[in-house]
């Protein structure tokens, strides 16, 4: 499978690293743990958006576009990024934000992500929770078009068969970080969301025999619909890379006990995980994406899902960043010493 045949732009930090949690293993005294650090692609703070965007901002000049659009939520990883890609390839970048939570609280709306995406250069609009975002957003985007701009419109997450592209490439490179090491993997787990980096990845670990299950931890759809989505990108993935048929629907796995109350919307688990990380191995996750992705990981480990003697592999998507539209979510009173 040869993906140099798709045009790129070279701009993440990789191959991000694969590094062993011995704190973690000993905390949880279950599988081996390791972590892809896939919050160190470099792009404005990191995350695994920077992956799909070298495929999609580079279909992106191919077209001549002057503008990207994109949406997603408040705090949006994938608006950061992209925000901070048109910076860097001289693109003017529009962002709809969608209020999936209510949220009044000033960090939240003002700070984090969203101070990010204007210290890039973007431009951005809110709309009310629970509409057509991409339709909306193409609705905006012609708006631009007849003021004579040529803009190139990224899906929610940069989920479609061009952005899974890079995590199609991601699969190749931890398979490579993984020989080299002579590390016989058994699990690969991440949080799961608009569906691109769990599409990627199964499609380039199937395409290559890899034989390690793959696992998605839901952030917001139910289970049917998570792994629907998954799926139906994953198929149409690999019928672009000329691989049609390699994935099968059990090769998708979603398990989604870990949304709480709903996306963006932080849960006990979520936070109990971002503490465990930061306190044990000094890795920071976000309360929207990473946190509830980990919190599901940390739980199956602790019902014996992932048992002794194996050795799992825990995808970090990035994204913390985020913690400062949410610090309202943390008392950390008792910290503090006279």
């Amino acid at each position: 499978m040869h993906l140099a045949r798709y045009p790129r732009r070279f701009i993440a930090h990789l191959p991000t690293p694969l590094e062993r949690l011995d704190r973690l293993t000993k905390e949880l005294n279950g599988p081996e743990i390791w972590i892809k650090r896939d919050d160190c692609t470099g792009l404005s703070t990191g995350g695994n958006k920077t992956r799909k965007l070298e495929f999609l901002m580079a279909e992106a000049e191919l077209q001549g576009a002057d503008m990207v659009m994109t949406q997603g939520a408040t705090q949006s990883n994938h608006a950061r990024q992209t925000a901070a890609f048109a910076a860097k390839l001289g693109l003017d970048c529009h962002i709809l934000l969608e209020d999936r939570t209510g949220s009044n609280n000033a960090n939240y709306n003002n700070n984090g992500n969203v101070l990010l995406d204007h210290m890039h250069g973007a431009t951005t609009e809110k709309r009310p929770g629970g509409g057509d975002m991409n339709a909306e957003m193409e609705k905006v985007a012609d708006r631009f078009r007849a003021e004579g701009r040529n803009v190139y419109t990224i899906p929610g997450g940069g989920s479609n068969p061009t952005g899974a592209l890079g995590y199609v490439n991601c699969a190749f490179e931890m398979l490579a970080q993984f020989n080299d090491r002579a590390l016989k993997v058994d699990h690969i787990v991440h949080a799961t969301g608009s569906a691109g980096t769990q599409a990627g990845l199964i499609t380039g670990l199937k395409a290559m025999n890899a034989q390690i299950p793959l696992l998605g931890i839901g952030v917001r759809a139910p289970k049917p619909k998570q792994e629907e989505n998954v799926y139906n990108l994953a198929c149409a993935t690999a019928e672009k890379l000329g691989c049609a048929g390699v994935v099968a629907r059990e090769d998708v796995v979603a398990n989604t006990d870990y949304v709480g109350e709903g996306y963006g919307i932080p849960t006990e688990s979520g936070i109990e995980a971002i503490q465990m990380f930061a306190e044990l191995e000094a890795i920071l996750l976000d309360p929207v994406y990473s946190a509830k992705g980990a919190a599901g990981f940390v739980d199956l480990i602790r019902k014996g899902h992932f048992k002794k003697g194996e050795r799992v592999v825990f995808l970090h998507t990035g994204g913390s960043v985020a913690l400062f539209g949410y610090d309202s979510s943390f008392d950390f009173a008792s910290r503090w010493t006279s």
